[in-house]
C-alpha cells in the first residue's frame, strides 16, 4: 500500500486539461494532498478514451473493457479515507484471454498454473517447461518493468544509466517475441506470450520484454469488470474528486495554456473562461498539448517540431455491435488471429499496408456483465490494429464499410454463423474518427510507440523540461501506454506536482 500524499499548505492550485483515466488520478491525488484542483473536458462527458456510447439499451465501452491491479485505483479512495466499493463494485472475468487461430484450435490463458500447463500441453507438450520459464519471468517483467522502471522518474542520462544494469540482467535487450522464441518452440505459444505488448502499442517483435508484464500481472492481481461499464469507473472516479472538493468542467475545450516567460500561468477555454494556476498539467494528446495548447509560445512549436520525427504507435479500427442472442461459450476477451503474425506486424508497423488478413481482439463484456445489454442480447466489440494516419493516409470514410464487413464476417465465420441478421445496433470508430473526436496525433491509439529509443529518460517525463511548472500524464508521458502505466505516470505526476518548488 502505497502510503497517503504529504497535504501541501493551503493555498496552491492546479489546473489538468482532460477527464482520462490519468487526468481523474492525478486531480484526486492533487486534491488529497490540499492542492484546490480544476479539471477541464472538451467533451460533454468525462473519461477521455476511456468514453462510453449506449444506445437501444445497449451500454458500449469504447476504450477498456477490463482493469487489472485493482488495488492501484482503491489506493485513490483511501488516499481520503474513503472505499472504492462505496462507488464501484468490480467482478472478476475469467479466462484473461481466449486465443485462437484460424483452424479451430484455441487456447486460454488464465490464473490457474495447472489449467494453463494443460492449456501449452494442448498445442505442445514440449513446451511446458518454456513456458513455465515464460511465466517466471512475467514476475521478473513486473517487478523490473513496470513497478522499477515505470515507478520512477528519469530526469537526466545518470538515472537512467543506474537502471542499465537490471535491464540486461533481465534481457530488457531482448524482444518480447524474441524472448518467447528462446523459451517454446511453438510458433502460436510465441503468439500467444507475446501478442499484449500490441495493448500498449509496441510491435512484439520490437519492443523491449520488459514490456511483457500484462499477463503475469493478470495472474497476480486478477482481471476486473466495473459492474455496468467502465463508465461506472470513470463515473466513480468523478465522484470522489468531487466530493473531496475538486471541480470539473465539461463540455468547453481549452484552446490554450498561458505563459509568462519560461512558467505557465492560467488556461484560456474556447468558451472564454480563464483562470489561473501554479501547476498546469496536460492528459491531452502529445502533440495537441506541445502544437495547439502551446502554440503561441516557443516551446510548442520548437517541441511539436521535435514530436513530428518520432515513431507514434499504430492506430485501431473498432466495429461496436450489439445483437440478439446470448453466447455464454464467448469469453469476455478474445483474439482471433489470423493465418499470419510477423508478416502481418510488418505490414503494420513497417509498411503502413492494410492487410486482408488480420487478428481480431473481440470484446464481450456482457457475458460478465449482461445488464450491458437488453434481455436477451449481447454487447460486443471488435478491434483490428491499422497503420496509423501518416503510414496510411486512406480515406476512412470510404474504407469503413468494407473493412467492418470483413471484421464481421470473419467473427461470423469463426464464432456466430448467422451475425448480420442478429445485428441490433453497430457502429465503428476509424482512426480519422479518433483523431478528431480525441485529438490524438495521426489517429494513433497509444500515443508513442515504446521503442527502445523512446523509454525511459528518451520518453516525455511527468515534469517538462523547461516549463518548470507544467506537467504531463497518459499514454504519451513515461512510463506509457495501458491502464497500470497511465495511473503510475499519474502517481510520477502527482509527485512532482507536489515538490517544494513546483
Amino acid at each position: 500500500m502505497t502510503a497517503p500524499l504529504e497535504p501541501r499548505p493551503e493555498g496552491k492550485r492546479a489546473l489538468i486539461v482532460g477527464t482520462g483515466l490519468g487526468g481523474l488520478a492525478l486531480g484526486i491525488r492533487l486534491q488529497s494532498a490540499g492542492v484546490s484542483t480544476t479539471i477541464l473536458e472538451a467533451r460533454e462527458r468525462p473519461g477521455g478514451c476511456a468514453s462510453w456510447h449506449t444506445h437501444l439499451g445497449f451500454t458500449f465501452d469504447r476504450g477498456p473493457v477490463a482493469i487489472t491491479d485493482p488495488d492501484s485505483f482503491a489506493e485513490l479512495w483511501r488516499l481520503s479515507g474513503q472505499d472504492m466499493a462505496a462507488d464501484v463494485t468490480l467482478e472478476p472475468v475469467a479466462p484473461f484471454w481466449r486465443l485462437s487461430w484460424p483452424d479451430g484450435a484455441s487456447m486460454d490463458l488464465g490464473a490457474d498454473d495447472a489449467a494453463l500447463r494443460q492449456e501449452i500441453a494442448r498445442i505442445d507438450s514440449r513446451d511446458i517447461a518454456g513456458g513455465q520459464r515464460l511465466l517466471d519471468y512475467g514476475a521478473e517483467a513486473v517487478r523490473e518493468g513496470l513497478t522499477k522502471l515505470g515507478g520512477s522518474r528519469f530526469p537526466d542520462a545518470r538515472a537512467m544509466a543506474r537502471v542499465l544494469p537490471a535491464i540486461l540482467q533481465h534481457q530488457g535487450w531482448r524482444s518480447a517475441y524474441g524472448l518467447a522464441a528462446s523459451m517454446v518452440g511453438h510458433e502460436r505459444l510465441r503468439q500467444a506470450f507475446s501478442f499484449a505488448t500490441l495493448f500498449s502499442g509496441g510491435n512484439p517483435m520490437a519492443v523491449s520484454a520488459l514490456h511483457g508484464w500484462r499477463h503475469r500481472l493478470e495472474r497476480d492481481t486478477g482481471l476486473w469488470h466495473p459492474s455496468g461499464g467502465m463508465n461506472r469507473l470513470i463515473m466513480g472516479m468523478v465522484a470522489l474528486f468531487e466530493r473531496i472538493g475538486g471541480t470539473i468542467r465539461l463540455g468547453d475545450p481549452v484552446a490554450r495554456i498561458e505563459m509568462m516567460g519560461d512558467r505557465a500561468t492560467g488556461v484560456v477555454t474556447q468558451g472564454g473562461w480563464r483562470d489561473d494556476a501554479d501547476m498546469i498539467a496536460s492528459n491531452a494528446d502529445l502533440m495537441h498539448s506541445y502544437r495547439d495548447l502551446l502554440g503561441q509560445h516557443p516551446l510548442g512549436p520548437r517541441q511539436a517540431g521535435k514530436l513530428t520525427r518520432k515513431i507514434w504507435s499504430p492506430a485501431l479500427f473498432a466495429v461496436h455491435f450489439g445483437i440478439r442472442g446470448t453466447w455464454p461459450g464467448i469469453p469476455h476477451r478474445s483474439v482471433l488471429f489470423g493465418p499470419r503474425y510477423g508478416e502481418w506486424l510488418t505490414d503494420i508497423f513497417q509498411h503502413g499496408v492494410l492487410p486482408a488478413d488480420q487478428p481480431i481482439f473481440l470484446m464481450h463484456p456482457s457475458v460478465t456483465d449482461p445488464g450491458l445489454a437488453p434481455e436477451g442480447c449481447s454487447v460486443f466489440s471488435a478491434l483490428v490494429p491499422v497503420p496509423h494516419q501518416g503510414k496510411l493516409p486512406i480515406n476512412w470514410q470510404e474504407m469503413a464499410p468494407t473493412l467492418t464487413t470483413r471484421i464481421l464476417d470473419e467473427i461470423g465465420r469463426r464464432l456466430i454463423p448467422d451475425i448480420h441478421a442478429r445485428i441490433v445496433t453497430q457502429f465503428h470508430v476509424s482512426p480519422s474518427e479518433h483523431a478528431a473526436d480525441m485529438r490524438a496525433h495521426l489517429g494513433s491509439a497509444f500515443s508513442l510507440a515504446p521503442v527502445s529509443s523512446q523509454s525511459l529518460m528518451l520518453r516525455p517525463q511527468a515534469r517538462d523540461a523547461v516549463v518548470q511548472n507544467l506537467f504531463l500524464v497518459g499514454a504519451g508521458a513515461h512510463p506509457g501506454a495501458g491502464v497500470p502505466p497511465v495511473l503510475a505516470g499519474a502517481r510520477l505526476a502527482a509527485q512532482a506536482m507536489l515538490e517544494d518548488g513546483a
